[in-house]
């Protein structure tokens, strides 16, 4: 029995690999769609053998594809291009994260789609978009953050700029894509529904999307002639916010820069004089002196360690913590209460910890219904759902079809 969410009875077809694309997919599906996943015969999506593995699979992968039902097609035969036709008009979404104008060549592409049926969805996620002169250029996660400004700013300002730890970009712009399917979904149905309604395309860049989260960057520079440049683990001219070392190695986020509450973090690591010195009492006389208020602060970090500091800094109400690693995660209470852990099985029995569902919706929670499928492993469930009778689907396993 299919689990009940908020999206149950929406049909999905995902047609991509690696992050941006199944990742917009793969929260559709943990919130109760159906979603179809097309992959290549034999050797699936490659994020299958990414990073760690286990018994030959990505563990990644376990996370990237729950809920997913997996269907290979082999998209170079015609016979193959018919069935994903098929179920493109079947679906209520479509995800596809090829570069522009590869769906075309296999009569798949939107506008193809949408003169048969008008409702159809579709999220493309590429590089730069299905326009411009870079479109059919290729688009990595990397080249998404660089172009899109996140890359310039992060990172010291004497070093290179620095990647942050995940895959950021594509991450981001998948999200872009859930909201954009979601934003074409409710107007669909405003507009007569899954038979009548207005589909519509979401042109999702990765690019954009990073550059979306840029907050005052443009007016910044277009009045003041402002480049943001990278500070490390300071907040650019928001003072004091910053990264500082404890006596015991561990690294530490203070955000004291409330005017309230650079007082109160004064007064509790014993700087007196700083607290009442009136040019600091608001953030535009601290900014000119952020080097002498950050070595207070890391002086007085360096001197104990991480706990009794943050027992220090909670007691003053000063929003402060600890830089987690996934070890400090998976024992933290706050963690815990929220159960941001599910506990599973491999088939052969291993149990094994995956990340919980986000966000937490009161009535319809995400639920994971099982992990990553195997390749293909939704064949013969799929075509038969499509009137495919089990002579025709050996025989498209024969030809290599699927």
């Amino acid at each position: 029995m299919r689990f009940p969410g908020p999206l149950a009875g929406i049909k999905v077809l995902e047609l991509g690999t690696l992050i941006a694309g199944p990742f917009c997919a793969r929260m559709l599906a943990e919130f109760g769609a159906e979603v179809i996943k097309i992959e290549t015969p034999g050797s699936g999506d490659p994020i299958r053998q990414w990073r760690v593995l286990k018994d030959g699979t990505s563990l990644w992968w376990s996370v990237q594809a729950r809920n997913k039902k997996s269907l290979t097609l082999n998209l170079k035969d015609a016979r193959g291009r018919a069935i994903a036709r098929q179920l493109a008009l079947e679906a209520d979404i479509i995800i596809e994260n090829y570069r522009p104008g590869v769906l075309e060549k296999w009569e798949l592409g939107y506008a193809q789609l949408q003169a048969v049926k008008p409702a159809t969805i579709m999220v493309r996620l590429s590089g730069f978009g299905q326009t411009g002169p870079m479109r059919d250029l290729p688009g990595f996660g990397a080249i998404g953050e660089s172009m899109g400004g996140l890359r310039y700013v992060s990172g010291h300002a004497d070093r290179p700029p620095v990647r942050v730890g995940v895959s950021i970009g594509d991450s981001v712009a998948a999200l872009h894509g859930v909201i954009g399917a979601m934003m074409a979904l409710r107007h669909r149905d405003a507009t007569g529904g899954r038979e009548h309604g207005q589909g519509q395309m979401v042109d999702v860049a990765l690019y954009e999307s990073v550059f979306n989260l840029m907050e005052s960057l443009v007016p910044e520079f277009d009045q003041a002639g402002v480049v943001r440049e990278r500070t490390g683990g300071a907040l650019p001219g928001i003072v004091p916010s910053n990264t500082y070392t404890t006596g015991d190695g561990e690294n530490i986020v203070i955000a004291g820069n409330g005017d309230a509450i650079f007082k109160r973090l004064m007064l509790a690591i014993g700087r007196i004089d700083l607290a009442g010195d009136p040019g600091l009492a608001r953030n535009d006389g601290r900014v000119p002196r952020t080097r002498e208020i950050d070595d207070a602060i890391q002086a007085w970090c360096g001197g104990r360690d991480i706990d009794a500091a943050l027992t220090v800094l909670k007691a003053a109400d000063v929003p402060a913590g600890k830089i987690y690693s996934v070890r400090d995660m998976m024992t933290d209470p706050q963690f815990l209460a929220r159960e941001m852990f599910e506990q599973h099985h491999f088939p052969d029995g291993t149990p094994v910890k995956l990340p919980a569902i986000s966000p937490k919706l009161s009535a319809t929670p995400g639920k994971t219904q099982w992990m990553g499928p195997t390749l293909g492993q939704h064949n013969d469930e799929v075509l038969a759902a499509l009137g495919y009778s089990a002579a025709q689907i050996a025989e498209l396993k024969d030809g290599g079809v699927v």
